[in-house]
């Protein structure tokens, strides 16, 4: 299945690098075409890995992650343009995170409304799914790393989307536990979320960790 990523950082990159090598052709996207991370990548990750534009990378994936800073998000999907994201699962994997009066950072949407549901009504041919904003990248493609049983969430308003990015998580990348948590709308409790890692991660110094959800026998 051919994948698009928005996003040259970090997170792209880890999530690109897994999809190449369980066979799948990755197109990672920025600004330019000629971006050096991207290019440095394609030359580590091989002959199934390409970059370009966002337009480039969200036309050439059937699915398409964003893995953009979360301030920019809605800006680099503007550049993918609306007509190449149209009828496809959007996985949104990015946090609103604000770090322009220091650390920790504050949220630029929250409450109310969340950046998935921002992206959501601004793409609305797009088939949103909130997921795996809660983990370090790392994680993301590999939950092993925490041992034991540990949760992921989903967040979306297409149910066969979800099906889908279930079927990614688990199969492709191993989780074990994921908790549809209904509608784009629940995307703001994942994104609020964020506070409480980043200062779990400050104690820690380690960004490997994860939330486990405990209930009471019914």
């Amino acid at each position: 299945m051919n994948i698009g990523i928005l996003g040259t950082g970090m997170v792209g990159q880890t999530i690109g690098t897994k999809l190449v090598e369980l066979g799948h052709p990755v197109s990672l996207g920025s600004r330019s075409a000629t971006n050096q991370k991207a290019e440095e990548w394609v030359k580590k990750a091989g002959s199934s890995a390409s970059h370009g534009t966002f337009a480039d990378a969200a036309h050439f994936g059937e699915i398409v992650f964003n893995c953009t800073n979360g301030l920019g998000a809605l800006d680099a999907m503007r550049m993918a343009k609306s007509d190449n994201l149209a009828g496809k699962t959007v996985i949104d994997v990015s946090n609103p995170l604000d770090f322009s009066h220091g650390f920790p950072p504050t949220l630029s949407v929250c409450n109310t409304d969340s950046l998935g549901e921002q992206i959501q009504r601004e793409f609305p041919r797009a088939k949103v799914v909130k997921t795996l904003n809660t983990v370090s990248c790392q994680l993301m493609v590999n939950p092993s790393l925490v041992p034991g049983v540990h949760d992921l969430f989903l967040s979306g308003n297409d149910q066969d989307a979800k099906e889908t990015v279930r079927t990614i998580v688990t199969d492709w990348f191993g989780w074990k536990s994921v908790i549809d948590l209904g509608d784009i709308s629940t995307a703001r409790g994942t994104e609020q979320l964020l506070p409480i890692w980043i200062r779990l991660m400050g104690l820690w110094k380690s960004p490997q960790f994860n939330f486990h959800i405990v209930r009471a026998a019914s």
